[in-house]
């Protein structure tokens, strides 16, 4: 069996073929044939009751793809919260410190246990940006769970 790709730095992000390559152009064309389509409609002095529904319809679903996308992303940031909050009392046995953004744990979630609390003080006193953080792992914690 082959062995996985170490992950690091510069290939940490997720690209998602599904979601990045097939739904977000085929919704960005449908929407640009959708406006398009209407505005024809309104220069011919054709616009209807079909033409605002087949717009409305187009624009319902890109809000609803968007939305989906947000909310399971809020939700993952939520629980990436809790899982560092606990594995950093548990490498400690004291609390995180309450200078830590979300952003910073997001980031911070990919150090290894070695490194994980003194990251963590380094953050909170530098005040360290994600891509900050990042950049300053040195073992990273492989996440095969990403979102």
């Amino acid at each position: 069996m082959a062995e996985k790709e170490l992950q690091n730095y510069e290939n940490h992000t997720r690209i998602h073929p599904l979601q990045h390559y097939v739904l977000l152009p085929i919704s960005a064309i449908t929407l640009v044939v959708a406006i398009i389509f209407t505005i024809i409609s309104v220069v011919k002095g054709d616009f209807s009751f079909t033409t605002f529904l087949i717009m409305a319809l187009v624009i319902m679903s890109i809000i609803t793809g968007l939305l989906a996308r947000v909310n399971a992303l809020k939700v993952q940031d939520r629980t990436i919260r809790v899982e560092e909050q606990l594995r950093y009392f548990i490498l400690t046995g004291s609390r995180i410190d309450p200078k830590i953004t979300i952003e910073q744990l997001i980031a911070l979630r990919f150090a290894s246990d070695d490194e994980f609390p003194m990251l963590v003080s380094k953050a909170a006193v530098k005040n360290m940006t994600p891509n900050e953080i990042k950049k300053e792992i040195q073992q990273w914690r492989f996440d095969e769970h990403r979102v």
